[in-house]
């Protein structure tokens, strides 16, 4: 994949760490201050669908792993029996935790000494998203399940403010830019952000702690409740309507043992099925690689549990990036999560051409395909990787490559 001499600058400084040490430590400006971006942008013009290749003979799909009386016909859009988690289509333990708001945490993916992160796991979604600089990080929702340690906890960005619309969230995250925290503050869900500070410390709903000296955010979502309370903020139930959930894989599939998504020579990571668990497991990167002979992988763990991270989905999702400050030292992106794209479900060992859809910004993105109906999540989790469109597909046999474009 070719990077241009911005990127392989900004890299350079990546591993020296002085960006993302200063990314750290931004201090938002005053709730009086005057944001200096306009709160919309125009999405960029839509480039080049991708055209998945041929791929090999698909393999038969593996017996369902689920819970065998699930319903034949699925689960969802809406009417979701009681008791079962609409972001998952799975049954919780306990039932009291969809009486909320979902969490929204925000983790650190860069540098690689902060691997493995802790409570990832625990997430009902995952997306992981560019942010500058060939770096990604990842906003892991919380809903069915609590994690007591996420972390290392780190900024907002724009991007964010989509999500916390789309899953009417209460987002966790360490500082901002002063651009982006000034729209996050004066935006509806302004009273749904959660700090480090003396009450959401009072709590147990963010804390410290200091693994190789580093002095990490962490959070606990089990406290998060106790905190919205102290604070007066609404924690009742949202309407999270949308996701359509069916244990019988679509038909049309193409086999699908490997996903790789690889944004830039420094982040990069590879998905490969794992027919026992019916789930794809997550492995990462190990070092640079300027091309992809020279990729490394191992797998990724929860520093909680020490299992490696699966997920019983994967979706790809085609989005227009643009670099609204554009320039040497910057780059800070608006992506325009609205209306629909281009998408890549993997599940059950094998890749279906989708379309992702949002219609409305508090709409729960689902899946669709060409004539718009719905395309059935498997039960279970979910990991989104976002990339800009015009990002380059390719297969060899069962084994599919996402190269993230820069062209912005």
């Amino acid at each position: 994949m070719k990077l241009d001499c911005k990127i392989c600058l900004a890299l350079s400084l990546l591993l020296l760490g002085t960006l993302l040490a200063s990314c750290s430590a931004l201090t938002p400006l005053p709730p009086t201050a005057t944001p200096t971006m306009p709160p919309t942008f125009t999405p960029l013009p839509p480039t080049a669908t991708f055209t998945p290749q041929p791929t090999a003979t698909a393999t038969p799909l593996p017996s369902p792993t689920a819970t065998p009386a699930y319903p034949p016909a699925g689960l969802g859009p809406s009417g979701f029996p009681a008791g079962v988690n609409p972001l998952t289509g799975l049954e919780v333990d306990d039932p009291a935790l969809l009486e909320r708001r979902p969490i929204i945490v925000k983790v650190q993916n860069l540098p690689r000494e902060g691997r493995p992160q802790l409570g990832v796991s625990a997430a009902d979604l995952v997306y992981e998203y560019y942010t500058e600089f060939g770096t990604t990080r990842f906003a892991a929702i919380y809903y069915g399940r609590d994690a007591e340690q996420v972390a290392p906890i780190r900024s907002g960005r724009y991007f964010d403010e989509h999500l916390i619309r789309m899953y009417k969230a209460v987002f966790v995250f360490g500082s901002a830019d002063p651009r982006v925290y000034q729209r996050f503050a004066g935006s509806e869900f302004g009273s749904r952000l959660v700090l480090e500070g003396s009450k959401s410390l009072q709590v147990g709903a963010i804390g410290r702690y200091d693994p190789k000296g580093k002095n990490y955010l962490m959070a606990n979502t089990a406290k998060v409740g106790e905190y919205l309370r102290l604070v007066q903020v609404d924690n009742s139930r949202q309407n999270l309507d949308g996701m359509y959930f069916k244990l019988e894989a679509p038909e049309g599939g193409r086999a699908a043992s490997q996903l790789t998504v690889r944004y830039s020579i420094a982040i990069y990571n590879r998905w490969d099925y794992d027919a026992e668990s019916g789930r794809y497991l997550r492995s990462v990167d190990q070092q640079n690689a300027t091309d992809q002979a020279s990729e490394r992988y191992a797998p990724l763990t929860d520093a909680v549990t020490g299992e490696q991270l699966g997920v019983e989905n994967v979706v790809v999702i085609f989005v227009p990036h643009q670099d609204v400050v554009p320039s040497a030292e910057t780059e800070m992106m608006e992506m325009a999560l609205n209306g629909s794209g281009d998408a890549l479900l993997l599940r059950d060992g094998q890749v279906y051409s989708v379309r992702w859809q949002r219609n409305a910004p508090d709409a729960v993105l689902t899946l669709v395909d060409a004539s718009g109906q719905l395309v059935p999540f498997k039960p279970g989790q979910t990991w989104f990787e976002v990339v800009n469109t015009g990002s380059a597909v390719t297969n060899d046999g069962a084994a599919w490559r996402v190269n993230f474009s820069t062209r912005w």
